[in-house]
């Protein structure tokens, strides 16, 4: 097994401002966890942007050039009262995508891929689960693993692709490129009521490919596990995807101060164990972890050394 890691250093170059949740240092711990002795046999790949016409497989046209037009050159923007732009927003959104599609590309290598399982985690900011084919919203400006899952059907001719959403917020907009896409399996499980609103168990895709599980404040670990065993991994094998893409958010641990789950850094260990055990058996081993939320720096380092050491297990 061989896990990799895509980043680039841009995603320190968009500020989002003093006090804002998703902000700089987010990325700082990621990146130390990464220099972690755990992890130092794993390989680095420096990502290169994404394409206009890369992004245009998720996102409307005007709304890309809308998006990258509006980075000031001075300052701060909003696009709405949580999304921000600065200068370097836009470069480090472009490598953000192009860090998941080039690890997909890794991960999928037909010379490769067959003679080895292919695990990849992409470390950058901003998230991307949020952004809407024409909107940004939820600190996301393009959707990183939905390009990226696109990518994977339309270069590598995949028929089934599965997202799996373990963030404490519903990832709309992923779900909206799944509603548009049979192929495309999203499922989340996430904190209701919270924001966006969406994910509700009724919103089921346009043909069964869309899974939402909903969790109350409060939930622990024991009830993650129950959802897993009982809904989501029965549900995957079901659809029988080819590459298992999981939209990596932090943000249901215990520690987190922008929702109510009580996750332990073991229990994000064990969400990645189940996701790997479904791939290496009926996927072929191929994963791609996308970074998304995650607000507290210390509960934020504890999930992703979890999910690293599951990811490399």
């Amino acid at each position: 097994m061989s896990l990799k890691f895509f980043l680039h250093d841009s995603g320190l170059d968009h500020d989002t401002g003093a006090d804002h949740p998703e902000r700089i240092a987010r990325l700082e711990t990621v990146m130390a966890v990464l220099k972690e002795a755990d992890f130092a046999a794993c390989d680095r790949h420096v990502a290169s942007p994404a394409t206009t016409e890369q992004l245009t497989l998720v996102h409307e046209p005007i709304y890309v050039d809308g998006v990258l037009k509006a980075i000031p050159t001075a300052g701060h923007r909003r696009l709405d009262g949580d999304t921000v732009l600065s200068p370097g927003s836009g470069d480090a959104a472009l490598h953000a995508a192009g860090a998941a599609i080039a690890a997909v590309d890794w991960v999928l290598d037909q010379d490769q891929a067959a003679q080895e399982k292919r695990r990849a985690f992409v470390a950058t900011r901003p998230p991307g689960h949020h952004a809407e084919p024409g909107e940004a919203m939820g600190f996301c400006l393009f959707n990183n693993i939905a390009i990226a899952a696109r990518h994977a059907q339309q270069t590598h001719g995949l028929e089934r692709v599965a997202v799996i959403d373990f963030d404490v917020h519903h990832g709309n907009g992923t779900q909206t490129v799944a509603n548009a896409h049979a192929n495309l399996f999203y499922a989340s499980i996430h904190e209701f009521p919270l924001f966006p609103g969406t994910g509700l168990p009724t919103e089921t895709g346009v043909a069964n490919n869309v899974l939402n599980i909903i969790m109350r404040a409060g939930s622990d670990g024991a009830s993650y596990r129950q959802a897993f065993d009982h809904s989501l991994i029965p549900a995957l094998t079901k659809f029988e995807p080819q590459l298992v893409m999981i939209s990596a958010g932090f943000d249901a641990h215990e520690r987190d101060p922008l929702a109510g789950m009580v996750l332990t850094d073991d229990d994000f260990g064990w969400m990645t164990a189940a996701l790997t055990r479904f791939a290496d058996e009926q996927a072929d081993g191929h994963v791609v972890s996308v970074l998304e939320g995650g607000y507290d720096l210390q509960g934020l380092a504890g999930g992703v050394r979890a999910h690293l050491k599951a990811l490399q297990a």
